[in-house]
């Protein structure tokens, strides 16, 4: 029997705060979201009762270690139905995990003169690292844009494509406009042209149903536990084992060694090929209690839970005067990007917080969106499964509340 969604919120000790007098309001998830007290306890009790290095120790600590940090890589495998554990590497979040791909992918396949797609919705960690792997490799960087509604177009990417791209790369859901990508018509058009899909899911694989990797068969995922109610400092990438064996490792040195000596260097099986040095182990065993969390709750509920929370939230966001809402996607996930004639938005994320409203403002990390809307940047209320209609309303009682005082 799943958990009900109405309890989550008794599970996280952070919300009971008071921020500036007043009972927080956490809209600032996309950002990083709060940790359920099962995931504090699991850092915890890891460093109290079990801390050890990893793999090769024969001691009692070592081993049982190990078993935990392979115990979280399976839950993870689980949790996104990747075919095999070993096809989940562990790094430090989602733009480590990119940058991977960026430096050995593009090492083994990428030439002068090759081409790399992204998109105009990615954040600049999913757009920066394909920039700077296309200025070394003297490849054609190519930038698929958004449409007035904040969406892409399939037709439009399909005309994109030629015998020299070597890759697309692009999010499942915008981190500033909440867009839910179709990947399940991108992909199967990239690999129609031959083209392998790296997918950002660092903002939708704790809110979406749809993160079974093989259905949507990405050959690589990438995201951040921290986004997911586990710890910073511990991310993954998903690759398909195919890729894996293919592209040669990110860092050198311990753990993703087989054999060295002076005339020759061969490299460790999957998944530690690519884990050189100590790992993030508490990290991982902080992820998967994450993952453990996640799943008390039924995905299908959990997402329509959120959606309906949204479908609110835009509705009273809409009834505030002078309110700009930004993007009309079809779908869209969690995330309320706005800002009120007038008021610059630093402003209204400052003023809103000393009524206990936490927000983000700013670009995001997504300055070509921002230059594409000819802004400066937005605010952006973003949504978790412990958020309520009570934390909309609070929202926009501040809104109206930072407009009265800005706009005598």
């Amino acid at each position: 029997m799943s958990k009900s969604i109405s309890e989550a919120r008794a599970d996280f000790p952070i919300l009971s705060t008071r921020i500036n007098d007043h009972p927080l309001v956490y809209l600032d998830n996309a950002a990083t979201t709060q940790k359920p007290q099962v995931v504090i306890d699991a850092l915890r009790d890891y460093y109290a009762l079990v801390n050890s290095n990893v793999h090769r120790g024969g001691h009692t600590l070592a081993v049982r270690a190990t078993d935990m940090y392979e115990a979280a890589r399976e839950k993870v495998a689980r949790f996104i139905n990747a075919a095999h554990p070993h096809e989940l590497i562990f790094t430090r979040g989602t733009t480590e995990s990119i940058n991977l791909v960026a430096s050995s992918f593009g090492e083994a396949f990428v030439q002068p003169g090759d081409e790399i797609i992204v998109s105009q919705l990615e954040h600049h960690s999913n757009y920066v690292p394909w920039y700077q792997l296309c200025q070394r490799k003297d490849a054609r960087f190519r930038v698929l844009p958004f449409t007035p509604e904040g969406e892409l177009d399939p037709e439009v990417l399909r005309g994109m494509f030629t015998e020299k791209t070597r890759l697309l790369a692009l999010n499942q859901v915008s981190n500033s406009l909440g867009t839910v990508n179709p990947l399940e018509t991108i992909i199967p058009i990239a690999h129609a042209a031959g083209v392998p899909v790296l997918v950002d899911a660092a903002q939708s694989v704790q809110h979406l149903a749809e993160r079974d990797v093989q259905a949507l068969d990405a050959d690589f995922y990438a995201f951040s536990g921290h986004k997911m109610y586990g710890p910073m400092g511990i991310g993954v990438l998903y690759a398909k084992e195919s890729w894996l064996e293919k592209i040669p490792p990110f860092l050198f040195g311990g753990e993703m060694i087989d054999q060295v000596s002076s005339t020759r260097v061969t490299f460790a099986q999957l998944p530690f090929k690519f884990e050189a040095g100590t790992p993030n182990v508490e990290g991982a065993v902080g992820l998967g209690a994450a993952v453990d969390y996640l799943n008390q709750f039924d995905p299908a509920e959990l997402q329509a839970y959120e959606d309906d929370l949204l479908a609110y939230g835009i509705a009273q966001l809409r009834e505030i005067p002078e309110l700009i809402l930004y993007g009309k996607p079809r779908r869209r996930s969690s995330i309320m990007p706005f800002n009120v004639a007038g008021i610059q938005h630093y402003d209204m994320g400052v003023l809103l917080d000393t009524s206990g409203i936490a927000v983000r403002t700013g670009q995001h990390c997504t300055q070509p969106i921002m230059d594409a809307l000819s802004i400066s940047g937005t605010v952006r209320a973003s949504l978790a499964l412990y958020n309520n209609r009570e934390d909309i309303d609070a929202l926009t009682r501040g809104i109206r509340l930072v407009m009265k005082m800005l706009k005598r």
